[in-house]
């Protein structure tokens, strides 16, 4: 597989300090602080300062601590898509299916959207801006609203956005904006971004 390596969790078996905070979400200092206090077992690279939690203990400090371990047994980012155009959804979700990195929901209205932020907990939202009932501007005041989801980044798309009003999308939480018609494969670039993993372009 061509992306094997430190994004890929389920291979992994001994995890850094920053990986092991993605995974948690939570900032490498909590993990750190934690390593150091004993709270997560682990040990220190012999001749020098850097930590390592092997697998079986950060998946126990998770258990322990609440954090939810599907993103350390699946190893797939979680990704919401939320768009009305039926074909545009298939378009995005084969894209990321196919790569191969990602755990794919889709939903086309925005009360559903809220719902499925809510349960599913994705790593990041695909947001059309125009929906059939909720807009998208109001879908991202609404995640973030709620502090549990201060870490769910947010991509929002439209045809019909004037620059002005991508602004107030900033501003109410969306963390970039792409303008339809866009390459498909810019979007799977933006994500990769975002979410600071290996921009592997599907199909290569």
């Amino acid at each position: 597989m061509r992306w094997l390596g430190k994004d890929d969790m389920t291979m992994k078996t001994v995890f850094t300090t920053g990986e092991a905070a993605k995974i948690c979400k939570v900032s490498q200092q909590t993990i750190i602080r934690c390593f150091d206090s004993g709270q997560l077992k682990g040990f220190r690279v012999p001749g020098s300062r850097f930590r390592r939690i092997p697998r079986e203990h950060l998946f126990a400090f998770m258990k322990d601590n609440g954090i939810p371990t599907d993103a350390l047994e699946s190893g797939k980012r979680k990704l919401l898509i939320v768009d009305d155009d039926e074909d545009l959804v298939d378009l995005m979700r084969d894209l990321f299916v196919r790569d191969g990195r990602f755990d794919v929901r889709t939903t086309n209205n925005g009360f559903d959207a809220g719902m499925l932020v809510r349960e599913f907990r994705p790593d990041l939202v695909v947001l059309d801006v125009m929906l059939p009932d909720i807009n998208g501007k109001e879908v991202c005041q609404r995640v973030r609203c709620d502090p549990a989801l201060d870490d769910v980044r947010i991509i929002c798309i439209s045809g019909m956005v004037e620059e002005d009003k991508v602004a107030d999308l900033r501003a109410a939480g969306a963390n970039d904006f792409m303008q339809k018609p866009f390459p498909i494969e810019k979007l799977l670039e933006r994500v990769c971004e975002l979410l600071d993993i290996d921009s592997v372009t599907s199909g290569a």
